[in-house]
């Protein structure tokens, strides 16, 4: 008969003896053992290095445990003093524990150590560790902290440079204190200049690198509208983008996922500069702006210009100027101003044909002369593909919009100029030319011309090319021919039988192919997902592990010390809800958490990430999936559990794609074909690999 489900077998240490193994039910079992006095402030915790308990521990030992280092982290002892800190820095990542040493007021006690100075090494890298995981928690404000304790933190940024785990820690702070408060943000931009964290990025450390742009995205992110270009200038002046090029994308070293998402939102808030001038009307009284379209005018058609602005009359210069607005591809030939008053692109639209006819004088010259000489109605109108293509790469850059939390997805291209977003636009300003004449477009076709132009942009994006010279290559293998060459492969991969027979059987195997994905996602949720507990500072990532229980009865979870590599077994997990237990799932902005304040709120990548499983009368367990794919398994897995419909795109489509293989192999003519029981078998390795080519 199996041992009832409380009672385990486990190795139990106590210091100073041999482990023992034994069948416990509760910590009293191990009173008779080592003859423990007062057994119930004891409480059973894993021996690695997480010290996560496997038994409740009561609110009185947290107190205990709190109260014991407070004193002990003022010992006069040295080592005494080191190996409290030590402690310290690894039980502060418990929140009950948290509170109790903050109740104690051990935060105005570390900040009081760090400002005395008198600390260094490892003793203060742990102090400086504790603060962290101390605030981690968010249990005290970050605004209660004095201009003193931040010059300290600051000033560690450059005494410390090659203390790498203070200097980690220092960075970690500073980056929480700008993030969480606006008055700190003043006093650390006051402190901290981007000339002292610069040689950061110059190291090798990636995690110091990374560290140190998330410090520059924060002062970034939270300086007022009218500094944040004054930054970006500094930031242009002191060349951090080639700086970042050289020492962090192109290092002899894989980038791992913390620092793609620091680039990336390095990219966002680059791009983001954008923003005014795409929402900014053109006024068409402005001289200043009005001569841009002039400038516009004389780069195209010079010569001629200064031939007939000697002579002529007033009504005479009019009729030119018209006749070459019209050339210019302009929808108002006689007021193009009018043009630039659609927000967004806005102003942006003129900025970047005024560059392009600036820096490739040749090429824009050539587009212009060669659509306004065509007689055949099949001209690319320069001026109106040149407003709607910035449109355009507004809205695939996200110009305007917060950096996603969760997202990684930023372009190497984009940090090789200074000026990329307008030399992006310079390339896909010819793409759109050289696609219009491939699709001997007219007028009417402006809107199917710019859904290729959209589809080979963002087909060569998906690529991630190293360069603007790469993207560009790109493009040149992705002609109008190609693309529609493509699209035919995918629409014959994704044929749709639409006869009356087809449809009948399609209605008649849907629910077993149903089935199958229900148990495909059941499945998933018994191996379990590593979840990230999102902060306001992300460096310190905080870990938790969900998966369900093998009888689809039980979903086990906890915190994880770091990310794991593989599964974590239902027995390290300490925390347990019954399926039976489950009233409701939520996604997006109904989940509770999506609904406090907070930047996660506006984001709206999470929120579509976010889902949430409420139990009882008011207990949830909030979630954010690492990608769609994981949040589309999860929400789907939860509700076949609850017996719902499974309604995310990612069932749809694993529906669609099932049905048409099975569909097609029914349809099969296989008489006198004999179908193996067994799958063949895997041939064995090549003796060499000669014959591979690496196509980048």
């Amino acid at each position: 008969m199996p041992p009832p489900a409380d009672i385990v077998k486990v190795a139990i240490e106590w210091p100073g003896a041999f482990p023992k193994l034994m069948e416990i039910d509760q910590v009293s079992a191990c009173v008779p053992v080592w003859s423990l006095a007062n057994h119930d402030q004891f409480a059973l915790q894993h021996a690695d290095s997480s010290n996560f308990y496997i038994t409740e521990k009561p609110i009185k030992i947290f107190a205990q445990n709190a109260q014991q280092l407070h004193e002990r982290i003022q010992s006069s002892s040295m080592d005494a003093k080191l190996e409290a800190l030590k402690d310290l820095a690894n039980y502060s990542r418990d929140v009950t524990f948290a509170q109790e040493f903050i109740n104690l007021d051990g935060i105005s006690l570390l900040t009081q150590m760090v400002e005395s100075g008198t600390d260094f090494g490892d003793m203060l890298s742990f102090t400086l560790t504790a603060f962290v995981e101390l605030m981690d928690h968010g249990i005290v404000s970050w605004d209660t902290f004095s201009v003193a304790f931040i010059k300290k933190i600051a000033s560690y940024v450059n005494k410390f440079a090659s203390d790498i785990s203070i200097l980690q820690r220092s960075l970690a702070i500073l980056e929480s204190m700008v993030l969480n408060s606006h008055d700190l943000y003043q006093k650390v931009a006051q402190e901290i200049t981007i000339g002292q964290l610069i040689p950061h990025l110059q190291g090798t450390d990636q995690e110091i690198q990374t560290y140190t742009i998330a410090v520059i995205n924060a002062l970034f992110l939270k300086a007022p509208d009218d500094k944040r270009q004054e930054m970006a200038n500094i930031l242009a002046q002191k060349q951090l983008r080639s700086i970042i090029l050289t020492h962090v994308i192109r290092a002899q070293r894989a980038i791992n996922n913390e620092m793609a998402h620091q680039l990336y939102v390095l990219q966002v808030l680059t791009f983001n500069l954008l923003e005014d001038r795409m929402m900014t009307k053109m006024d068409p009284q402005d001289q200043a702006q009005r001569d841009i379209i002039f400038e516009l005018r004389r780069i195209a058609f010079d010569a001629e210009s200064e031939l007939n602005n000697s002579s002529g009359s007033m009504e005479k210069r009019k009729s030119m100027y018209t006749r070459d607005y019209k050339k210019l591809g302009f929808i108002n030939h006689v007021n193009p101003a009018m043009d630039f008053t659609q927000t967004p692109p806005g102003m942006l639209a003129l900025d970047n044909m005024l560059y392009f006819a600036k820096h490739h004088q040749d090429a824009y010259i050539r587009i212009v002369l060669e659509n306004s000489s065509r007689e055949d109605k099949h001209e690319c109108p320069f001026g109106r593909s040149s407003i709607e293509l910035t449109k355009m790469l507004c809205e695939i850059l996200k110009v305007g919009e917060l950096p996603s939390e969760t997202c990684n997805d930023f372009h190497p291209m984009f940090f090789t100029h200074d000026r990329s977003f307008e030399e992006f636009f310079c390339i896909c300003i010819q793409l759109l030319n050289k696609t219009w004449k491939e699709m001997r477009a007219t007028s009417e076709d402006f809107n199917k011309v710019m859904q290729v132009v959209k589809e080979q942009i963002m087909r060569a994006l998906t690529t991630k090319p190293s360069s603007l010279d790469q993207f560009k290559s790109k493009l040149q293998n992705l002609s109008y021919t190609e693309i529609l060459k493509i699209r035919q492969s995918e629409r014959m991969n994704q044929e749709d039988f639409q006869s009356r027979p087809i449809l009948e059987l399609k209605e008649k195997i849907q629910p077993e192919i149903l089935e199958l994905i229900k148990q495909q996602r059941l499945n998933r949720l018994v191996e379990g997902t590593c979840f990230r507990k999102l902060n306001s500072r992300r460096r310190q990532d905080k870990f938790w592990y969900c998966r369900l229980s093998p009888n689809h009865k039980v979903l086990h979870y906890g915190d994880l010390e770091e990310s794991p590599q593989g599964e974590v077994p239902h027995d390290s997990l300490q925390d347990k809800l019954p399926v039976a237990d489950i009233k409701a799932v939520v996604t997006g902005k109904d989940c509770p958490h999506m609904k406090e304040k907070g930047a996660l709120k506006q984001n709206k990548e999470v929120l579509e990430l976010a889902f949430s499983i409420l139990y009882d009368s008011s207990g949830q367990l909030n979630f954010i999936a690492p990608d769609k794919h994981e949040y589309c398994v999860w929400t789907d897995g939860l509700n076949a559990l609850l017996g719902k419909d499974m309604l995310s795109d990612l069932t749809r489509n694993d529906l669609d794609t099932l049905l048409s293989m099975e569909i097609k192999l029914r349809l099969l003519d296989l008489e006198n074909i004999q179908i193996p029981d067994a799958p063949p078998p895997i041939p064995k390795e090549p003796s060499n690999y000669d014959f591979v080519y690496d196509c980048n």
